[in-house]
């Protein structure tokens, strides 16, 4: 075989693979759509029969919040019944017991959970595939353009929520709202942001790349699930308060607000993740300073992302901060923590797309990164 046949085939190799990657990346949407409505038969036939406990709970005397203790006699045995365990808020001022999880308790439900959770592992496993056979296409880190980014952390922000499932956390609640935003990043990825399978630029050609923007993906998948939670903190938590009020919830909210974990629960959640990930995206940011160094002759310019990046870090340690302070409990921190992840997301789409910078790369992929002085 010549050696331009043998290009020739190395090539086709290449263009292979890329084709590969695009059918598992689209294949992968497949299944978790199907996942999508699996999580949704969840919720419908979830129970409703549990519907209306919290009510009871908040509503009931205090004495009769109090862990008091029953005695039952069977053959002249006292036998002591264990008090539930509830969840404290916030506020201090009320304790809620958790809900019973989208399936709502019962057999139907939990069947339908089930298989959508073994939908987002199979979806899981073939974007992997993709991303993968992309990476093998040219024979580089999967991340050199904002398509790469796309679906490297939307597969990542799935393998977290697996991972969490593998380590028996309660986090099934979390199924719904994955899978929507997942298909919608790689709706987007797909239509908007694609670009042909490359080789990169010298100034990218680097190990730095490998650690760097891996870290970023990760911590922006972790910090994903973070402010998901602490979304539904904000309702579950106005539910709640509606509820000791005295008030009368809806009946859309009463069927999931009732089913969610409850709001101590999930303000806890989210702060202890974003509180695990946080060292990891300050070493991000320090890894790409020493990339900066290496590539540019100097570790830090306040180029935007840079910029941004501080700024990202700067407002989960105010949010980390406010955490540890008597005053900003609850919903003053969610905001907070909302805030911050705002700012990770222009970080991620508006300084890439919408803002000239040494990192701004989207949907023209690398030319944006030449033009740019790379």
């Amino acid at each position: 075989m010549t050696l331009a046949a043998a290009t020739d085939l190395a090539a086709a190799t290449n263009e292979n693979l890329a084709n590969l990657s695009n059918t598992l990346i689209y294949s992968s949407m497949a299944v978790y759509t199907l996942a999508f409505f699996a999580y949704i038969a969840e919720w419908i036939f979830g129970s409703r029969s549990r519907v209306g406990r919290t009510a009871a709970a908040l509503t009931a005397p205090a004495a009769a919040n109090a862990p008091a203790v029953t005695v039952r006699t069977g053959g002249g045995t006292a036998v002591l019944e264990r008090p539930k365990v509830v969840a404290r808020s916030t506020g201090g001022d009320r304790d809620v017991p958790d809900g019973p999880g989208a399936h709502g308790g019962t057999e139907k439900g939990d069947l339908y959970g089930r298989i959508a959770v073994a939908l987002s592992v199979l979806g899981f496993l073939i974007e992997f595939g993709g991303v993968l056979t992309r990476a093998l296409s040219v024979e580089r880190a999967p991340w050199g353009n904002m398509y790469e980014f796309n679906i490297t952390f939307s597969t990542v922000a799935v393998g977290v929520f697996v991972t969490l499932l593998a380590l028996r956390k309660n986090v099934r609640w979390l199924g719904l709202p994955l899978t929507t935003t997942v298909l919608l990043d790689l709706g987007l990825a797909v239509t908007v942001l694609y670009t042909e399978s490359d080789q990169l630029v010298p100034a990218l050609q680097s190990y730095w790349l490998w650690i760097h923007v891996s870290t970023a993906i990760l911590c922006g998948a972790v910090f994903y699930v973070a402010a998901v939670s602490t979304i539904l903190y904000l309702f579950r938590d106005s539910h709640e308060t509606k509820l000791a009020s005295g008030g009368t919830p809806g009946r859309f909210a009463s069927s999931v607000l009732d089913r969610l974990p409850a709001a101590a629960s999930l303000d806890k959640f989210s702060y202890r993740v974003n509180a695990a990930v946080f060292p990891l995206w300050t070493f991000t940011i320090i890894a790409g300073a020493i990339w900066a160094g290496d590539a540019w002759g100097r570790y830090w310019g306040w180029d935007p992302k840079e910029t941004w990046s501080f700024i990202t870090w700067i407002a989960y340690a105010c949010y980390l901060h406010a955490r540890a302070t008597a005053g900003w409990k609850g919903r003053k921190a969610a905001y907070l923590a909302l805030l911050a992840f705002g700012c990770w997301l222009f970080n991620y789409y508006g300084v890439n797309i919408f803002v000239t910078g040494k990192h701004s790369y989207a949907d023209v992929g690398l030319g944006v990164l030449q033009s740019a002085g790379f």
